[in-house]
């Protein structure tokens, strides 16, 4: 799947914004560590300015990462389902990542927010897999039913949420260092473990 211009560009606006309000910063804060004015990042963040690369790479040092984390489209294999081991009686997901992750097992009551604005973006990259239930993975302006035995992989640049379908659900989630210092700074509940 390509992605139009259009739709990077404003993936790249809602990325911005989504990590400098995950970052706690305002407006005047992160303008002022970009060196740019407020109303330009303003209009940076609401479509009414044009991206320029200059800009952009000084926004990703100033969101602490990097352009191309900032301007990341690869989503299409979001979804995949295990393989069974019928010998060993395993079920097996190939993870993309490398070293450094976090495993994490939690039971989600709640749906994702239904408003886009606390979707969350920071640098790293996530993976779960929904043990029971049906889970729901809002990233950027798609939507996902991942249901039980299947999994979902997205670098967390692209604004997500995960909640509950309907009914509780449990996941085992695995997090590269970035996301799970994301969510830590995210002052997120404790995942049960």
């Amino acid at each position: 799947m390509e992605q139009e211009d259009g739709d990077l560009d404003g993936l790249v606006r809602k990325r911005i914004r989504a990590l400098r309000v995950a970052q706690g910063l305002s407006l005047e804060e992160l303008a002022t560590r970009a060196r740019l004015s407020q109303s330009t990042l303003s209009r940076i963040e609401n479509g009414q300015r044009r991206l320029a690369l200059d800009q952009l790479v000084t926004l990703a040092r100033a969101l602490d990462t990097s352009l191309d984390q900032l301007v990341e489209t690869a989503t299409d294999d979001v979804i995949t389902n295990p393989a069974i081991d019928g010998a060993h009686g395993l079920m097996r997901w190939p993870i993309k990542t490398g070293p450094g992750m976090t495993v994490v097992r939690q039971r989600m009551t709640n749906p994702p927010p239904d408003n886009p604005a606390r979707m969350r973006a920071h640098p790293g990259h996530e993976w779960f897999v929904v043990l029971s239930g049906t889970a729901i993975l809002l990233l950027g302006n798609r939507r996902f039913r991942v249901e039980t035995n299947q999994a979902a992989e997205f670098p967390t640049m692209l604004p997500h949420a995960i909640g509950a379908a309907g009914r509780p659900c449990e996941i085992l989630g695995i997090f590269d260092r970035d996301a799970h210092r994301g969510h830590q700074s995210a002052d997120e509940p404790a995942p049960t473990r």
